[in-house]
């Protein structure tokens, strides 16, 4: 692609402001300039005149397994690869690589893999990943949904260390059980060293959770679900998450997982400012329904969900593109809103924010156009075109 590249004509939506018919210039993997007129000089233009198109930073999904037929505890190149390549038909430009409950050897095997894969990624026409989410091991098992109980351990700051030494100090954010014995230890101890501790597949009560959050967790793990619910003398995980507003929450938005109006209630009290989209998506995401694997696990995919045998969810087939489309549908969030349920959330809460999440000069060139129906048109990754819809 040109090193240079100029979107016109379109809705630009900036952190402060929405331009009506702006322009933004992309050189050399990042964005030059902004402006609310034509800005010339560029070696490519790309003009949305006679369209209804709108520009937003691209998404960034901290939390997903694998995507079009590949999952991250493959170990593979060639899974990493696949996953990154898939992911901008749905405007999502960075992720974290999340693992989940394994032996600790398959564990060790995906961690290194990452950093290998991350210390020769290449750039432009897929999605980067930003890091690792380490979902599990150290979990409830009463609250374990599709993780396997049999390598569910209590928190360990000597495992973790010497995992976060075999990823090339990777692991940006860890999903716990902070009640398991020595939760609030292991949050202290990984949020030291600029972790992200999550609360999630926990059985914690309000207190617990109240607890973890003094150590130093700052995250909840797909809100509602494998999680303590809410209770009128207890309003466990899910009534923190709801009322502490230290707390970022992940949402998965496919009405499989939580049903539109869980979302709502959710939305009410933690807002835009606190809201991530997630998918926790699985392999068989962009692929037909059938039968999948997951950990070892055979995984059914029927009418857009993954169930397990006995029926426990297992992940998602979702998209972000699509999470966005149900979240407006219920809820009809301005644009300021969706950017930061979808981006700038995320790279505010892993400390990616002086390269992502906002359309301004020097950030990173990771941008999605969007048509009136929030329909991907276009995802731009490093300055690139990674994605451009076949119209007709």
């Amino acid at each position: 692609m040109a090193s240079s590249v100029e979107i016109m004509n379109v809705r630009v939506v900036c952190h402060t402001e929405i331009i009506p018919s702006g322009s933004v210039l992309l050189r050399d993997g990042l964005i030059d300039a902004v402006s609310d007129h034509p800005i010339g000089g560029a070696d490519k233009v790309i003009d949305g005149k006679g369209e209804s198109w709108t520009l937003v930073p691209g998404f960034i999904d901290v939390h997903i397994h694998g995507a079009d037929g590949h999952d991250v505890m493959d170990s593979t190149n060639e899974a990493l690869t696949g996953m990154a390549r898939s992911l901008p038909a749905e405007g999502t430009t960075s992720f974290l690589a999340t693992t989940m409950t394994q032996s600790s050897e398959n564990i060790t095997r995906a961690l290194k893999n990452i950093k290998k894969y991350m210390g020769s990624e290449p750039t432009g026409r897929q999605s980067e990943i930003l890091g690792i989410h380490l979902e599990g091991p150290f979990l409830s098992k009463n609250k374990a949904g599709a993780q396997p109980h049999d390598h569910i351990i209590p928190p360990s700051t000597e495992l973790f260390d010497r995992w976060q030494e075999e990823s090339g100090n990777q692991i940006r954010l860890v999903t716990l059980a902070p009640e398991r014995s020595g939760g609030s230890e292991f949050i202290r101890h990984v949020t030291g060293q600029g972790v992200v501790a999550s609360i999630g597949h926990s059985e914690a009560t309000f207190d617990q959770v109240e607890e973890a959050v003094n150590a130093g967790a700052r995250h909840v793990t797909h809100l509602y679900n494998q999680m303590s619910g809410f209770h009128h003398r207890d309003p466990g995980v899910v009534g923190a998450a709801l009322l502490n507003k230290r707390l970022k929450v992940e949402m998965i938005v496919d009405h499989v997982h939580s049903r539109p109006e869980a979302v709502q209630l959710a939305y009410h009290h933690t807002k835009a400012e606190r809201t991530i989209l997630i998918t926790d998506a699985m392999r068989a995401k962009c692929l037909p329904e059938g039968v999948y694997d997951l950990g070892g696990q055979q995984v059914d995919v029927k009418d857009g969900e993954a169930r397990l045998d006995d029926g426990t969810l297992a992940g998602s087939v979702l998209t972000l593109q699509k999470a966005v489309k149900n979240m407006q549908q219920h809820s009809e969030l301005p644009w300021e809103d969706l950017v930061r349920i979808t981006s700038l959330n995320a790279a505010e809460q892993l400390g990616f924010d002086k390269r992502k999440g906002k359309i301004e000069e020097g950030k990173d060139a990771d941008l999605v156009l969007l048509d009136e129906n929030l329909e991907v048109v276009m995802t731009i990754c490093n300055g690139t075109i990674a994605y451009q819809r076949e119209e007709g």
